[in-house]
């Protein structure tokens, strides 16, 4: 149902002129729209309290019509501007550069209504399209939707889920939602990083000691698993544990008990157990390095995390989330992205994925010298200079180079050297091609 003018919180002065299908979504998504006429508007009224944003529609506009809108943007620097544009971009006309600089974002003709709706629901405050009182995951594209769709579906049911995908995809992020939304919500939760664990301490660190089982033993210990009891253990990096450690794990999943190192005693207890792992463990049980019993232990439910660059309408939501979530604590100039910002992080490839885009983020907010972040200050100004559309047969190459530069470190697991020996390159130019493409190692990882 369209809202009344009366009841109106949030209006778009749309400078142009709406088609029924635009004024209606914006209706029904709670934004009244008021039209507005550049040439002949002497001051843009509004309400205490309301939330305000101008629309300059400049897909019919001539030289004079750009020229006029630009002198209303000078008028009105207060406002957040989001500019619509022909389908084909007008070459020369000197206001136009004007008008889009002062934009938040830029959208050209056949304009993207549901990405429309997102920018204004930025502005007016509509920042996270999902619940994250419940689950704590931020999204709206198809892969987020699915990965929420498993997250509902798994938690209720008492199994062991392994989360797949690279680092910094969220993986324990989408592991405390599957324990919130379980039975054992009211339990611990216990995150564990099996791969910085010292390699002799980690059946001690997840099963316990008792007293004088090592040197250095000299009281009782409890592990992890037995501080969560009746809650849900995370074993992140789950391919990192040695093989003693996998054969108790093992145990623990066929019988449900324990024992603590120095003990012969068996310890029953009720606890959920959640694995991730970014490597690919099939190619390790086939390498031997990992238990194929307990490979099919843990993999009963299984649930991928996709990479940022697969998730590429959430980008720019989530920088958004991010940035509020700075404001809150920290004092910033900038309250949004410019839409060179936006454009440069939809066709920025993420190695680090959101890890790396919370980094880039709040730095920018700290560096950001105005409102608007720009790419610069994500220090993706590179990425901004490269040609938008249709990709050509150069850019196709160097996305394919970066892929394959990617991937091979991931094969060998960040090895350098190895990675030269299987490109058949120097380590030399390993590091160039990764300074390159804008590649950090650290964040890979």
């Amino acid at each position: 149902m369209a809202v009344s003018k009366a009841e109106a919180k949030r209006c778009v002065v749309w400078f142009g002129q709406p088609s029924a299908t635009e004024r209606m979504r914006l209706n029904r998504a709670g934004w009244y729209v008021r039209v507005a006429d550049a040439a002949a508007v002497g001051g843009i009224g509004t309400r205490g309290g309301n939330s305000v944003v101008a629309v300059a529609d400049l897909r019919d506009a001539d030289a004079a019509g750009m020229t006029a809108m630009a002198l209303v943007m000078d008028a009105h620097p207060g406002l957040p501007w989001l500019a619509l544009m022909p389908a084909e971009m007008p070459v020369g006309e000197p206001a136009l550069g004007g008008v889009i600089d002062t934009c938040v974002d830029v959208f050209t003709a056949p304009v993207d209504v549901d990405r429309l709706l997102d920018s204004l629901g930025y502005l007016g405050g509509d920042i996270v399209a999902v619940e994250p009182d419940d689950l704590g995951i931020t999204g709206h594209s198809k892969a987020t939707r699915a990965v929420i769709a498993s997250v509902r579906k798994y938690a209720p049911v008492d199994l062991p889920v392994l989360i797949t995908g690279e680092t910094g995809t969220g993986k324990e992020v989408a592991a405390r939602a599957l324990h919130s939304l379980s039975r054992r919500a009211g339990r611990p939760f216990a995150a564990i990083n099996c791969g910085a664990l010292p390699p002799n301490l980690v059946q001690s660190e997840l099963f316990g000691h008792e007293r004088g089982a090592f040197t250095g033993a000299n009281a009782r210990r409890l592990g992890h698993f037995e501080t969560a009891a009746g809650g849900t253990v995370f074993l992140d990096e789950v391919g990192d544990l040695p093989a003693d450690a996998q054969t108790s794990l093992l145990r623990f999943l066929q019988e449900g008990t324990l024992e603590r190192v120095g003990s012969s005693q068996s310890i029953t207890l009720d606890v959920r157990v959640l694995a991730a792992t970014h490597v690919d463990l099939e190619r390790a049980v086939e390498q031997g390095r990992f238990r194929e019993d307990l490979y099919y232990r843990l993999n009963v439910l299984r649930l991928h995390m996709p990479a940022l660059r697969e998730r590429e309408d959430d980008v720019v939501l989530l920088a958004q989330h991010f940035l509020d979530a700075f404001r809150e604590h920290h004092g910033s100039h900038a309250r949004t992205f410019s839409s060179a910002a936006r454009q440069a992080m939809r066709h920025f490839g993420w190695p680090g994925n959101v890890r790396e885009l919370l980094n880039r983020v709040q730095r920018a907010a700290v560096v950001a010298e105005d409102a608007l972040i720009t790419p610069e200050d994500l220090d993706l100004s590179h990425i901004s200079q490269m040609p938008s559309g249709r990709a050509t047969l150069g850019s196709a190459r160097v996305a394919a180079e970066r892929e394959a530069v990617i991937s091979c470190l991931r094969e060998c697991h960040f090895n350098v050297s190895e990675c030269a020996r299987r490109l058949k390159v120097s380590r030399v130019t390993i590091y160039r091609l990764c300074k390159k493409h804008g590649l950090a190692l650290e964040q890979l990882r």
